[in-house]
């Protein structure tokens, strides 16, 4: 195939944002509020970006339900829900500015559920002390999208979302563009930018059930980022949600919002045996994200799984009408995928990788990353969630964080003088594009990224032990070294093959970076589960940081102010009464 059909196509923006979701978009959104030209990109059309999926809610502590509740016990919860890993002050700065997220979505018309004289309703997540989480009816996430989409189409926001970037383009330590193509017609693209933010995501699709559909979060941001020079934290820290369906094979890890378990869904073993009163018998099935999933991963090793490695979760006990106003989502979903009614039948789950906690290194004032003129937002940046993230959490940080970030890049592109450029640095990227696509490789990019998510599975799952990181270590990297035999064939329907080949670069870094501060963190604490090291150690009360050149290193947590310190260190009331879960 004539790789020349098209030359390449130059576009020039003073911000480039990497990522159509909720940061993508509201970073965006700020830029042009403040009359900043952005141009905003994305590989997958943003109406169906990943945000679209968060069923459960918002969390801002406005007190219209428990006047009580202040932004100090919000960052209190989360910062001891984190096992003490999150940042104190990017913690400070979401829960301080979370009411103000809110009140931007309802002045451009988000539809809150709301009470009867009108207040914003708010509903209980399972480890916050009292109710903060706004929502619309289990679809928050898919409202929130339409809500900046539709904003964004105000402001005449350009938007491509037909745009794979592969490279960010840097010259003397700053960046000064990104490289890519056109997932439709193949069309390389070279954007150039005086600041990119990049909002692609995370890396919870290089495991086997996940709730990621099957071309996002693939760890892109890991290696846009790291190659151009930043680093991953928490790269070992990735949330397993309870409950992730099982069926059909494309759709395994779709996921059963927690809201199920919320409304008094009860979990139960292959035994028919409800096995939370094993594990955490006073919240039972309204415990923390990290212990459920736990739970279900530890009855079905023991042999008390159902036969396709799973457990049932129950609402059929449940009024009907409180299913299809409380679970509309849930419920049609299970008809769709499975021609299962949860009025009347079980259904059968898993715990499914759902959340990255860790990704790009971000300072906690601007979420900058030490590359000049690169910031990171979203779920491809850190330190918020730690080693556990609370429910609720990600989606008020994308409007934090989006809009503070875009307040000091436009700060940032205004103030710069000079801009140099490395052609190197476009070549390198060229030429990495045409090696993927030549006609002589041997392997097979969809068998290798099968391989690659097995391996995550068995060896760095839910459990690890050091024995099985290091073999999933040795596997690694002769996965990497098949990896270089690739080859991408475009064909009539577009040059998803090509983006898939990408995916998969970004998905054996964001691999790596996994397995090697895994292996470091020699302790049981939240999401990682060390079976050899079932202790938490106060020593290890910090982050794990890690790049390509220089491996993993560890960076000590400074205390939190005495705001919420205090609040954070006292022990939580655990009781679920009336509570929903995370």
């Amino acid at each position: 195939m004539n790789l020349h059909h098209t030359s390449e196509r130059l576009l020039s923006t003073s911000v480039l944002v990497i990522g159509t979701g909720g940061a993508g978009l509201r970073a965006s959104i700020e830029l042009a509020q403040r009359g900043v030209q952005v141009l905003a990109v994305g590989k997958r059309r943003k109406h169906d970006a990943h945000t679209t999926l968060a069923a459960g809610g918002i969390n801002a502590a406005l007190g219209t339900m428990d006047p009580e509740d202040s932004w100090q016990q919000h960052a209190a919860d989360t910062l001891r829900e984190s096992y003490f890993l999150a940042d104190p002050s990017i913690v400070e700065t979401v829960a301080r500015n979370a009411a103000r997220g809110i009140a931007d979505l309802e002045q451009w018309g988000m539809p809150f559920a709301r009470e009867e004289d009108g207040r914003i309703s708010q509903r209980f997540f399972g480890a916050h002390k009292y109710r903060r989480t706004a929502y619309a009816g289990d679809y928050t996430g898919l409202e929130i999208q339409r809500t900046l989409m539709r904003r964004a189409a105000e402001l005449n926001v350009p938007i491509i979302d037909t745009v794979y970037i592969t490279r960010l383009l840097v010259a003397d330590g700053t960046i000064f563009g990104a490289y890519g193509f056109d997932i439709v017609d193949g069309t390389p693209v070279q954007i150039h930018a005086d600041a990119v933010i990049l909002a692609a995501g995370g890396h919870t699709r290089i495991w086997r059930h996940t709730s990621s559909r099957r071309d996002e979060n693939t760890g892109d941001s890991f290696r846009l980022a790291a190659l151009a020079g930043a680093r991953i934290r928490d790269a070992e820290l990735v949330q397993f949600h309870p409950s992730g369906l099982l069926e059909p094979d494309d759709a395994a890890g779709t996921l059963v919002s927690e809201a199920a378990r919320g409304e008094g869904g009860i979990l139960t073993n292959a035994l028919g045996q409800r096995f939370m009163e094993r594990y955490d018998p006073a919240r039972m099935e309204l415990s923390t994200r990290d212990r459920v999933a736990l739970a279900a991963f530890t009855e079905v090793a023991e042999g008390r799984g159902t036969e396709k490695g799973g457990v049932y979760l129950d609402v059929s006990h449940l009024a009907r009408e409180t299913i299809l106003e409380k679970l509309p989502r849930v419920y049609r979903t299970l008809i769709d995928l499975q021609m299962v009614d949860i009025t009347t039948t079980k259904m059968e789950i898993a715990p499914t990788a759902h959340y990255s906690m860790g990704g790009v290194w971000v300072a906690p004032e601007d979420h900058s990353t030490g590359v000049n003129g690169l910031f990171a937002i979203g779920e491809a940046s850190s330190g918020l969630h730690g080693a556990n993230r609370l429910g609720g959490n990600s989606l008020i940080e994308l409007l934090v964080y989006g809009r503070i970030t875009g307040e000091h890049v436009a700060a940032y592109v205004g103030s710069r003088t000079e801009i140099s450029r490395d052609p190197a640095a476009v070549e390198l990227a060229r030429t990495e594009m045409q090696s993927l696509l030549r006609e002589n490789g041997t392997e097979s990019v969809r068998r290798l990224q099968r391989e690659l998510r097995n391996l995550m599975t068995e060896h760095a799952g839910v459990v690890r032990t050091e024995q099985g990181l290091q073999e999933g270590l040795d596997k690694l990297a002769a996965l990497e070294e098949r990896a270089q035999n690739v080859t991408a064939h475009p064909d009539i329907a577009g040059f998803d093959d090509l983006a898939h080949a990408y995916d998969l670069l970004g998905s054996l870094l964001a691999a790596r970076a996994t397995l090697e501060c895994a292996l470091e963190r020699r302790e049981t604490r939240g999401a990682h589960n060390r079976a050899d090291f079932p202790a938490m150690d106060p020593s290890l009360k910090g982050n794990f940081i890690w790049s390509p050149a220089e491996g993993v290193s560890f960076e000590a947590l400074p205390p939190a102010p005495d705001s919420f310190r205090a609040l954070a260190e006292t022990t939580a009331d655990d009781s679920v009464a009336g509570k929903l879960l995370e």
